[in-house]
């Protein structure tokens, strides 16, 4: 991809996600992501309904008269989008590369970081962590993250995501909202690295996949290429749709077991949409 196509990318990718995060995310992101907690702001003097439980008893006794102690939230978060950029992520079959669906959320989620103040960092990785953007604020550092996910050009083809997370945690330094975005193709057991990064940050897995991985003629051999080793063969596609629903099964077992919710997109949509719809289930679960 050239600069000027990826020039134009960016550039359209900006103009749309700004509209659908001022239209769709502005008040979900917030509600769903509140801060770290509540930080001291000032004392001032008691008046008539203010809660007695925050009377700074010190100030009180020195001034003679009550006073109490003023909180605000502390609002700032740190958002981490992590992007699989290995072989699997470089096919779609409806005009949009799995990639390019990676980096208009990415673009999504950072913009809506910026909208309420927040950083927001980017990790690619492959079989194993080969580029990350550290956590800032500004417009122009999220076009940038939405360039380097379209342009970057990793060294590696296949998938290591354990390895990937384990690197990832020990250059993020303090508790982050860490969205993965990844197909999760991978026969690695992913429970131990998840779980690691769960213990410490708030991970929310987004699987990226495709119609054709999920709508394959159940009667037919399909010559296919393998995007991770450039191997090719014929596949039976029954087989093949068997492998995909048992893979999917095994992966929500275990982010069920893990307590994860996941985002499901698929290339062929609009990345908002499934966005939007954690965003609520996570905001009820949140209010119960």
């Amino acid at each position: 991809m050239i600069a000027a196509d990826v020039a134009a990318q960016v550039r359209r990718i900006e103009i749309l996600t700004g509209r659908l995060v001022n239209e769709a995310l502005a008040g979900e992101y917030h509600s769903v992501f509140k801060g770290r907690g509540m930080e001291f702001s000032q004392v001032r003097e008691y008046s008539p309904g203010d809660d007695v439980r925050t009377l700074d008893w010190n100030v009180t006794a020195r001034t003679g008269r009550p006073h109490v102690r003023q909180y605000t939230e502390e609002r700032e978060l740190t958002v981490a989008v992590a992007v699989d950029l290995s072989g699997s992520q470089w096919f779609g079959s409806k005009g949009r590369l799995k990639k390019e669906a990676a980096a208009e959320l990415a673009g999504v989620l950072a913009l809506a970081a910026l909208q309420n103040n927040d950083k927001c960092g980017l990790f690619l990785f492959t079989e194993g962590l080969e580029a990350h953007y550290p956590p800032r604020k500004g417009r122009r550092h999220v076009l940038r993250l939405i360039r380097e996910t379209l342009a970057f050009r990793p060294a590696r083809t296949g998938t290591a995501l354990g390895p990937s997370l384990d690197a990832m945690i020990k250059v993020l330094k303090r508790r982050a909202v860490v969205f993965v975005i990844s197909d999760f193709r991978t026969e690695e057991d992913l429970e131990p690295a998840l779980r690691r990064a769960a213990l410490k940050h708030d991970v929310i897995p987004v699987i990226l996949g495709d119609e054709r991985e999920e709508s394959l003629p159940p009667a037919a051999l399909i010559e296919a290429e393998d995007p991770e080793t450039g191997e090719r063969a014929l596949v039976d596609a029954a087989r093949g749709l068997r492998w995909e629903a048992a893979h999917r099964r095994r992966l929500d077992v275990l982010l069920s077991r893990l307590g994860l919710d996941a985002v499901r997109l698929r290339s062929d949509e609009p990345v908002v949409d499934p966005i939007v719809r954690f965003f609520r289930r996570r905001a009820r679960r949140l209010r119960r």
